[in-house]
């Protein structure tokens, strides 16, 4: 079988890192075995969607590097899904409704307090003529069901092994609204027959959704074979709970612009819910190789968002200058990259070791008595990568002082702060007339 596979979100938001999962883990499988990766924006949430959503989806797929062959739009297929409806409609398979919203949630009450199933009771099937002719008088549109068979509903799921369902647990689905526009469900087997979706890869919250949706296929698709079905578990966070409440902090824009890089996040979501250690990869194409549905386990994985960050510094330490160049302040050079690379957590945090190498910066005061000793050894220019190393051995040998005792002050003194990168390499791009301010108290 061919792969094809679909992502399709709806475009009523950003995305974040569950349905980013869900990208992913079919752009792995399609590229893996050199299939076709179709990005299908589902809208036909007129009253959600947004164009501003849309293009937004864009955007986070393109910065992931997750691109797409082949794109489709709900929204200019309704033709498509109004003929289908229609081909339901002849086969006795979709059936109108009347119920309004207050109604049919009155009945499941109902249903809760008797200690019932709550599915709907199909009460639409037995209306006659004369009362859809009166509801109808009343200015009530119906909506459409499609009559389920009450069988069990089984497939071999990738992920899950046998699942199996049976429609009598639930409700005979809407697949036409009031208004006349097609649900989620009848319009995602709609395309997936049409658009020739050979896998369709997806959260374990839709496995119910799958038992219908097999049914529907059938009934519009006799003839042609079912797709192949894997169903991953959800993310959780570390304690085990949904991440819905968290979803806004872990959206793919704020991540963006929080400085994480787009590696760290596929890096980590690529391996949750496997076996295989979450490494620090540079390259989408280091993830295919190993990307299987067979390593995924049935519990859902605990994501902790502290381990983006994590990641994302062992990436930044890995980029060579090249991948960073437009990212970096004007004038820093491969030496400065060089120098600040391994103190980095994220790329734009060079930003702010430049500012202390070219902009005024308060020293932090010290013992004046030994910042002066150190400001009269100071050697004289040209300075490279020696010059730290000679200069603390001569003031070392004359003030007696080693190790913190020596080192400390001087980082304090020229830098501000007690860590960061190596002296030996900072101490060349400070240059001598600055490093000497410092020593001195002034603010250079």
């Amino acid at each position: 079988m061919s792969v094809r596979v679909r992502f399709a979100p709806s475009p009523t938001g950003r995305l974040h890192l569950g349905n980013v999962r869900a990208a992913l883990l079919n752009w792995l499988f399609a590229r893996k075995n050199g299939g076709v990766f179709l990005l299908r924006l589902d809208d036909t949430d007129r009253e959600r969607s947004t164009p501003e959503f849309a293009a937004a989806i864009e955007e986070d797929l393109r910065w992931l590097g997750l691109d797409w062959d082949e794109f489709a739009r709900q929204s200019d297929r309704l033709d498509r899904y109004a003929a289908a409806a229609e081909a339901l409609k002849e086969m006795g398979r979709l059936y109108p409704c009347y119920e309004t919203p207050e109604e049919l949630k009155m009945r499941r009450f109902g249903q809760i307090s008797d200690g019932g199933v709550q599915v709907y009771d199909r009460a639409a099937l037995r209306l006659s003529a004369a009362q859809k002719k009166a509801f109808e008088a009343e200015g009530r549109k119906p909506h459409w069901r499609f009559l389920l068979d009450y069988v069990e509903t089984g497939w071999d799921d990738r992920i899950r092994g046998h699942c199996g369902y049976h429609a009598s647990k639930v409700s005979d689905p809407v697949l036409v609204r009031a208004d006349g526009s097609p649900t989620y469900t009848l319009a995602s087997v709609v395309d997936d027959i049409e658009l020739g979706v050979s896998h369709v890869v997806r959260g374990e919250d839709h496995v119910t959704n799958t038992a219908v949706q097999i049914q529907i296929f059938a009934a519009l698709a006799r003839e042609t074979e079912l797709p192949a079905f894997a169903h991953f578990p959800l993310i959780a966070d570390a304690g085990g709970h949904s991440l819905s409440k968290r979803i806004g902090s872990l959206s793919i824009a704020n991540l963006r612009a929080d400085g994480i890089e787009p590696m760290a996040i596929s890096s980590l979501i690529a391996r949750l819910g496997t076996a295989d250690p979450v490494e620090p990869k540079t390259k989408l194409a280091d993830l295919v190789s190993g990307f299987g549905f067979a390593r995924f386990g049935r519990s859902s994985p605990k994501l902790d968002p502290e381990e983006i960050v994590r990641l994302n510094a062992k990436i930044v330490h890995q980029l060579p200058f090249d991948a960073v160049a437009s990212r970096l302040p004007a004038g820093a050079d491969a030496a400065f990259w060089e120098t600040v690379r391994p103190n980095l957590a994220k790329i734009g945090e060079a930003a702010d070791w430049w500012a202390l190498c070219r902009e005024p910066v308060a020293p932090v005061a010290g013992d004046p008595a030994f910042l002066a000793q150190a400001a009269g050894l100071l050697p004289v220019e040209p300075w490279g990568p020696e010059t730290w190393g000679a200069w603390t051995k001569a003031l070392g040998a004359a003030t007696g002082r080693k190790g913190k005792e020596l080192f400390l002050p001087l980082r304090l003194a020229l830098t501000a702060r007690e860590h960061g990168p190596e002296m030996k390499s900072l101490l060349p791009m400070l240059g001598r007339s600055r490093t000497l301010a410092r020593l001195e108290g002034r603010v250079a």
